[in-house]
């Protein structure tokens, strides 16, 4: 058997997501055909695709030609959380543009274009739901332009149920509700305070409407801007390539196959600052486990 520990950046990954970092080049339907038979098992018992995994979790993988001539030396640069013959889910790292700038420079479209090449399953990749460039996180990804129109039908109506970490200046006096209108329009972000650290804390944040850069204009109103977030007050991160905001947790309903809940581990930069704050390692880990539900 092939023995592997989970560590804090694959901390709230999915064990099939697991799998993909371990076997890039595999098939999402190879990998479930792996968990379904019992080759792999999570701490010792059978487990499922979607359960999340925690720090200190072992993963074993019954050991063949196939699994072992799979196993990679590095991480596949697209993050996969989640995949199906309609989408993919990634986690997109703070830094990274969703598509080609002016620059040239890489960005996820392409990134995920050229893993699918590679993997020979080659198709063009259309997101449904963005991030700024800044922001890391879930990133929802359509196979087909048809898929791409539905369910960003499904996010202009229904919205997409979605958790934020940020880690912003200060701290409120307590947990509360944003309601201040944005470009004119009714905006309102929910937040709750998980943890402090050395001029700074923690929060959870809640978008309840869609505005463009709405959680970082409204954590800015009320005087807790997002830590490296230059363009609304959070100063700069040296060796940063974003700024303190993570898309952690994303529901949606997938297409005749119910809801989805799809977490994206903390990138290690953000791991790091929050520790180098003062916050401990052991309770951020246990607050980021609890909001997954596991």
């Amino acid at each position: 058997m092939l023995s592997f520990t989970v560590t804090p950046v694959d901390h709230t990954r999915r064990v099939e997501s697991f799998l993909h970092t371990l076997m890039p080049a595999a098939s999402a339907g190879y990998l479930r055909k792996l968990i379904r038979s019992g080759a792999v098992k999570l701490n010792g018992a059978a487990t499922s695709p979607d359960l999340f995994l925690l720090v200190n979790d072992r993963i074993t993988l019954k050991e063949s030609e196939t699994t072992t001539a799979l196993i990679a030396e590095k991480r596949p640069v697209l993050d996969i959380l989640y995949e199906d013959e309609q989408i993919v889910v990634s986690n997109k790292p703070s830094g990274l543009p969703m598509h080609q700038t002016a620059d040239k420079e890489a960005n996820l479209v392409d990134l995920g274009y050229a893993f699918m090449s590679d993997r020979a399953t080659p198709c063009k990749l259309y997101p449904v739901n963005r991030l700024d460039r800044g922001t890391s996180g879930t990133v929802i990804m359509a196979k087909s332009s048809t898929n791409a129109g539905i369910y960003g039908r499904q996010v202009k109506e229904t919205g997409l149920d979605k958790c934020y970490l940020a880690l912003v200046i200060g701290t409120p006096d307590k947990d509360g509700v944003i309601n201040a209108p944005l470009d004119d329009k009714e905006s309102e972000t929910q937040y709750r305070i998980m943890l402090q650290g050395e001029g700074c804390s923690l929060l959870e944040v809640t978008p309840i409407s869609g505005r463009m850069h709405q959680i970082r204009r409204h954590l800015e109103m009320i005087g807790h801007p997002v830590m490296g977030d230059k363009r609304y007050n959070g100063g700069e991160l040296p060796g940063n390539a974003g700024f303190a905001l993570h898309s952690f947790r994303t529901v949606l309903l997938r297409l005749g196959a119910g809801p989805l809940t799809v977490c994206a581990p903390l990138p290690k930069d953000l791991l790091e600052l929050c520790t180098a704050r003062g916050i401990v390692l052991e309770e951020l880990l246990d607050k980021v486990g609890k909001l997954a539900g596991r």
